[in-house]
């Protein structure tokens, strides 16, 4: 019995030696796959500038938010590139200004849109019962509810309640869809071998749903986020555009609100409207492409026919 106890003992020791270098290597495998991807690619660098526009625009900008000094309803000149409101505000200072509300609000109301899609859809496909159908009753409820009729109930009815309401809405009308995607991949991986040797161990629920199962989720949470970051984006610019948000806080979606109200187009002052929805359609589409190169991450045959083509050529 001695040479068995010997053989192990390397065994078990080994995998914890190695344990964070294949970490960082699947880390680097994850980020080679995206890289690769050609629209995940250019999705990376619009979304890399967005955010170093938002951490560090404000920094940049030439004059500040709210200074409204200025010639109002000014073109576009050397001193204002963009021109100004009228209110005689900087049109590029807003539109610095503005990344950072926008881009906080999508981000924000997408994690916790996330975070409560996989909270419910990891609970509804692994209990079952009268558990599971009670979940599935809120769940199929709430998809049935119109998203947009229902999101603009909410502001009205929570007018003037700041940045804080408007994510509070994005993240109550915004997560359904994501806990049923949840839910399918969840029942599927219930059978699976390695849940069912957890469970005859003696594990609770709640260890095998986030220690066993979420893990192998990782690659569909990722693409959960990036929908539901991109549906916040424009959900936020909408509900500011209809004047149900903080109008007095400089967001692209107060930008467009104001632009209308002023008549803008009428004006002559296009970029009031297509600065703002510029850059709310270029963040949307940024991250709707490295959306793409989730899907590559986890479906090797995304993977292989991207390597073939790349051959071809």
């Amino acid at each position: 019995m001695a040479t068995p106890h010997t053989g192990t003992t390397p065994s078990t020791s080994e995998p914890d030696v190695q344990h964070a270098p294949s970490a960082w290597r699947s880390v680097g495998r994850v980020l080679a796959t995206l890289w690769d991807n050609r629209k995940a690619r250019v999705g990376l660098v619009l979304l890399a500038f967005f955010l170093l526009l938002a951490l560090v625009g404000p920094l940049l900008a030439p004059y500040g938010a709210k200074d409204n000094t200025f010639p109002r309803s000014q073109d576009a000149g050397t001193a204002h590139w963009l021109g100004t409101t009228a209110a005689g505000e900087d049109v590029l200072s807003q539109l610095v200004h503005g990344a950072r509300t926008s881009v906080l609000v999508g981000f924000t109301a997408g994690l916790l849109a996330t975070a409560v899609a996989v909270l419910i859809g990891l609970s509804w496909g692994y209990t079952r019962g009268w558990v599971a159908e009670v979940i599935g009753f809120v769940v199929n409820l709430f998809l049935v509810v119109p998203a947009l009729p229902f999101m603009i109930v909410i502001a009205a009815y929570l007018q003037n309640g700041g940045v804080a309401v408007i994510v509070a809405v994005i993240v109550i009308t915004g997560w359904a869809w994501g806990a049923r995607v949840l839910r399918s991949q969840t029942q599927s991986l219930r059978s699976r071998d390695f849940v069912e040797a957890a469970r005859f161990s003696g594990d609770s629920a709640p260890r095998i749903v986030f220690r066993e199962i979420l893990p192998n989720m990782t690659s569909l949470i990722a693409g959960s986020f990036f929908g539901a970051a991109t549906a916040a984006i424009l959900a936020e610019a909408g509900l500011e555009f209809l004047g149900l948000g903080d109008t007095s806080v400089v967001s692209w979606g107060t930008m467009i609100y104001w632009a209308q109200n002023s008549s803008a187009l009428l004006t002559g002052q296009w970029a009031l409207l297509f600065a703002p929805g510029l850059c709310i359609a270029l963040l949307a589409l940024s991250l709707t492409l490295v959306n793409f190169g989730v899907d590559a991450v986890s479906n090797p045959r995304l993977r292989e026919g991207s390597r073939a083509r790349k051959a071809d050529r």
